[in-house]
């Protein structure tokens, strides 16, 4: 049994490729060269290696996600597992992830979407770039809620999902633990590299220059700073928003999510120079 895993050097598909190391023939695609890794670009589809594959996690976006989509079909995969996003579940997503999960089930295999929230990754490259240089944290609102998800808890449950019978056409929505303030997350990462890290005093607009300086998109930055909607629209499309934890996690994998302090632990490297 060959299992694809697209994206496979990213924050998910590197953990994908590692939780079934050994378990089945993985085939660990990425557009960049990397060791372990085959070539392959989703955004050309004739470059994707699907011979022999039967299994597939798939990280893809419009425009060429049904022409690979299709490929998959006519190579001979038969189960798709999907990186999609919470914003689905709650009807924010109209062009992003919502086209290939309606690809992938008008295939006709079995396919199984992971529909995850706020990553706790995003805090690497929002914060991890002041944390290095003087322990500061950019951000306009310490005590805005947050709801991040370690990335090994996404990772985990496509294993399972990829591995196991009993997840075809089944939606999991990955929310994370209970909702943190921001500054509950910047005490977890002081504890973790064993100093305190503190605020910047910033506005709204001096926070969203400095993420776009350090390489968000304006459209994403605007979001995570609430002044802008998921895929630009109305940032008040989220004033009702409810951080409730999904039991998702926890019916397939047995037990909790993991907690933002022990993400923090777990990157503790990455915020120190």
């Amino acid at each position: 049994m060959t299992i694809l895993v697209t994206g496979a050097t990213g924050t998910v598909g590197r953990l994908v490729v590692r939780g079934l190391a050994g378990r089945a023939d993985v085939r660990a695609m990425s557009r960049k060269p990397a060791p372990g890794t085959v070539y392959g670009d989703l955004d050309d589809p004739d470059s994707i290696p699907f011979d022999g594959v039967e299994k597939l996690y798939l990280f893809a976006y419009p425009p060429t996600a049904q022409e690979v989509v299709d490929r998959a079909v006519r190579a001979g995969v038969r189960r798709i597992v999907t990186l999609s996003s919470g914003a689905v579940t709650h009807g924010y997503d109209t062009s992003h992830h919502l086209p290939v999960e309606q690809a992938v089930e008008a295939s006709g295999v079995e396919w199984t979407h992971l529909r995850p929230g706020e990553f706790a990754a995003n805090k690497l490259s929002l914060w991890g770039p002041s944390i290095r240089e003087d322990g500061t944290i950019v951000h306009p609102s310490p005590d805005a809620f947050g709801q991040p998800i370690h990335e090994a808890d996404i990772a985990e449950v496509a294993v399972k999902a990829l591995l196991e019978d009993g997840h075809a056409g089944k939606v999991y929505d990955l929310t994370g633990p209970p909702r943190l303030t921001q500054r509950d997350m910047a005490e977890a990462i002081g504890e973790a590299i064993g100093r305190p890290v503190r605020f910047r005093d910033v506005t709204t607009e001096e926070a969203l220059a400095y993420y776009m300086s350090v390489g968000w998109p304006e459209e994403i930055a605007r979001f995570v700073l609430g002044l802008g909607g998921y895929e630009g629209g109305d940032p008040d499309d989220f004033a009702g928003y409810e951080f409730a934890v999904s039991p998702d996690f926890e019916a397939v994998t047995g037990k909790p999510y993991r907690t933002f302090a022990q993400w923090a632990r777990d990157h503790a490297a990455d915020f120190t120079a």
